[in-house]
């Protein structure tokens, strides 16, 4: 897979530094572009990482880009 799994969130929490919504930190964001062969690295960890933010409450995912009520 070559295309970021970048979902326009670009909301990070504050203590691991993971984007709600594709849960790559912004240095992986840089990254991406330049270091095509550390994505399957990334990748392999978002899911995890989107799994945790939503089990401390989180919103993540496509549900990142929705507004709280």
């Amino acid at each position: 897979m070559s295309e970021r799994p970048c979902i326009k969130v670009c909301d990070f929490e504050d203590d691991t530094g993971w984007c709600f919504g594709c849960g790559m930190t912004k240095a992986e964001r840089k990254a991406w572009k330049h270091v095509p062969g550390y994505r399957p690295a990334i990748l392999s960890n978002l899911p995890a990482r989107l799994q945790a933010l939503a089990e401390e409450g989180h919103r993540t995912g496509e549900d990142a880009k929705r507004k709280k009520k």
